[in-house]
């Protein structure tokens, strides 16, 4: 039988360079998922990506598609399904039960990470594996008409940049063509060795994970790092990819921050307060422009 809620189509944002912004769902993982849906739209935003540990486990059928109904009675599309799938030898047999779970929230795309290794301790034999069950991963993917999009993150096959394109490269041979980059400022990284980062993987990045950490994990007021911000977002809009801009780990975890941070999100985009008006929610309404 088909899905009678397809999964919400990833349009460009208000204009043909704009990125989608939101948040994923574990910035707040204390509060229920109707209540995160309620506060993402009353920030003015557009996107979700549920996160799999608390709001939607894929072992979980009533809270996934709680989280797709709460998504929908506040016009908030879900981008992304942020999974925690290592690409780890054991995980694989679950992985159709993960893609199942990204079609009942209408997520067009499913997080994953690159193995449990960095790329410097990984072995050649590490990297083959991690790549190969990615691989498989991703046709199971295409099979349910999703992409994959992978954590930039450290511990990983792409905690580099190098790594990470060469990961890409090693999937587009193996012919995988539905596995994109996410992007967050590295760890500790300064502006420019971020932004240089970024440079490389602008065209590929699907997603970015936004936050202002520093030092280590200190978690800032995004305003804090807007240098750093707006620059990233000049280097996106540069193509007409469409992505999604999603806050991550606020400060203090604190729900109350959402509105001011969301506020800096959309100054650092080039965008007005608000959602655009005239831009689909994930039912296909029009929002509504918030004051």
């Amino acid at each position: 039988m088909p899905d009678p809620h397809p999964p919400h189509p990833l349009p460009p944002g208000p204009d043909a360079t704009s990125p989608r912004l939101g948040i994923c769902s574990v910035t707040f993982r204390g509060l229920p998922a109707a209540e995160v849906a309620r506060r993402v739209a009353e920030a003015g935003l557009e996107v979700v990506e549920w996160g799999a540990d608390v709001h939607a486990p894929p072992d979980r059928p009533e809270a996934l598609r709680s989280a797709r109904a709460a998504a929908d009675a506040h016009g908030i599309a879900c981008c992304s399904y942020g999974s925690y799938f290592r690409c780890l030898p054991d995980e694989l047999s679950g992985f159709a039960e993960i893609a199942r779970g990204a079609v009942t929230l209408g997520a067009p795309r499913i997080r994953v990470w690159a193995g449990a290794s960095g790329s410097a301790e990984a072995v050649e034999e590490d990297r083959a594996r991690t790549t190969a069950i990615l691989r498989e991963a991703a046709l199971v993917a295409r099979d349910h008409g999703l992409e994959l999009g992978l954590e930039f993150h450290g511990g990983t096959l792409t905690d580099s940049v190098p790594s990470t394109v060469r990961l890409l490269e090693d999937l587009r041979a193996a012919d995988v063509d539905n596995v994109s980059p996410y992007w967050q400022p590295p760890q500790d990284a300064t502006d420019p060795e971020a932004l240089a980062g970024l440079d490389v993987l602008a065209d590929r990045v699907g997603a970015v994970h936004v936050f202002s950490w520093w030092p280590g994990n200190r978690r800032l007021p995004l305003s804090a790092r807007a240098g750093l911000w707006t620059r990233a977002f000049a280097r996106l809009t540069a193509s007409p990819r469409p992505r999604d801009a999603l806050l991550e780990f606020v400060p203090d975890d604190d729900p109350a921050v959402l509105a001011r941070e969301a506020a800096s999100l959309r100054r650092a985009a080039g965008l007005a307060p608000g959602r655009p008006e005239g831009v689909p929610d994930g039912r296909g309404r029009p929002h509504v422009t918030l004051q």
